[in-house]
């Protein structure tokens, strides 16, 4: 892993051209994010983890590591036709293994937070990993444990082609105190039209309560290493979940109206980022659920926009589907503090705060504990199926 973390991207760039010295063949060429798929190449826990590429027909170009279903880049054309990665993430697996980070990860078991790791179902009461601590015991499960969750795992690769890529991953009963046997699928492909569609279907031998997300940091600039204010930002919700200051719904579903959680009309995100408003000041930013207008009567349309991003400068417009009740939007709220500003990642770049915007498509935060919500229990007769879908064109 040492030697892993060694290989940055400048001098794999000259690898890429040059003779291994080992083998005396020439080393595999960068993708066109600049990435070096050697730098990849490793051993967690006995499975192997690689590096894998898919192209669209509209010069996307998508690369994921099977280390945690990742999206390690994600190249679009900007308005003169030049390709930009939009996602953060890292050069090396090395990296990855040694920072904690859920960068373009496929979470589970369950994305967001439940409430101090406990939940009840069918008179039966788990308690999870307790990974996000807080002041007053109030530690949760974040991310289905986060670094012993699926993010950490070594997804197995079903099918790998130039333009999808199909990754499964086996939880046992138990799994960071989740129960039931879990066998779960996540699915990556380029649809035409520089379209990521991204599916996640899963079964289980007992109920259970799963809640799969992508999570993306996006940056439509390609600007990594200023804050990303300028990014335009939609969501289709007319209302979100009140969290407290441990980031935790309280159970309160309110309203938008006149409050700097409303992007019904897009707006920048640095307008309303660093309001005094009790969310957002909080939460550093934005760190929140909302409640999708595409979700309704316990359907989700996965044919409607629920939200969007724009970058004014490179004129890169991502609108987003899915079938979820909620998306989370992450602001980048602890990039760049509290030391992992001396962090590089990618090409060097060192990220500072809200450098970037997750827009996480899932059932809300804390379901398993409100029954009034969309439920995210699972059972053998009824099969896990979600979807999300984040088109990409110029405006």
């Amino acid at each position: 892993m040492k030697a892993l973390k060694g290989l940055l991207l400048g001098t794999g760039a000259v690898m890429a051209l040059a003779f291994t010295a080992c083998t005396g063949q020439q080393a595999a060429p960068l993708t066109a994010s600049g990435l070096n798929p050697a730098q990849f190449d490793t051993i967690v826990g006995g499975d192997t983890v690689k590096l894998y590429t898919l192209k669209g027909d509209k010069g996307m170009e998508v690369c994921i590591t099977n280390f945690g279903g990742r999206v390690v880049s994600l190249m679009v054309p900007d308005k003169n036709d030049s390709l930009v990665d939009v996602v953060l993430g890292f050069d090396n697996i090395g990296d990855y293994l040694t920072h904690a980070t859920d960068y373009g990860s496929s979470v589970g078991r369950y994305a967001n937070r439940i409430n101090l790791g406990r939940f009840t179902l069918n008179d039966s009461t788990y308690q999870l990993t307790q990974n996000d601590t807080h002041p007053g015991d109030r530690n949760h499960c974040l991310h289905g444990g986060g670094a012993t969750g699926w993010m950490n795992k070594v997804y197995k690769v079903l099918e790998a082609s130039d333009n999808t890529l199909k990754l499964e991953i086996s939880s046992p009963d138990g799994d960071n105190g989740f129960p039931g046997n879990v066998v779960a699928v996540t699915t990556y492909k380029i649809l035409n039209g520089n379209t990521l569609d991204i599916t996640w279907e899963a079964t289980t031998d007992q109920p259970t309560i799963i809640n799969q997300t992508n999570h993306n940091y996006y940056n439509l600039s390609g600007d990594l290493e200023n804050a990303a204010y300028d990014q335009v930002l939609y969501v289709n919700a007319d209302s979100f979940t009140e969290a407290d200051d441990s980031y935790m719904p309280t159970g309160r579903i309110l309203s938008v109206e006149g409050t700097p959680m409303d992007f019904r009309t897009p707006h920048a995100v640095g307008d309303s980022i660093k309001s005094e408003y009790y969310q957002t000041k909080n939460a550093h930013g934005y760190d929140h659920n909302w409640c999708l207008n595409t979700y309704k009567d316990g359907k989700g349309d996965d044919t409607q926009v629920c939200a969007s991003l724009y970058s004014p400068r490179t004129g890169i417009f991502m609108e987003m589907f899915t079938n979820e009740p909620g998306v989370q939007v992450y602001s980048g709220n602890f990039q760049g503090v509290g030391g992992e500003e001396n962090v590089a990642r990618k090409l060097g770049k060192h990220y500072p705060q809200h450098v970037s915007v997750c827009l996480e498509s899932q059932k809300f935060p804390d379901s398993p504990n409100h029954p009034e919500w969309a439920s995210p229990v699972v059972t053998p007769e009824k099969p896990y199926y979600s979807h999300a879908a984040y088109k990409f064109s110029i405006k």
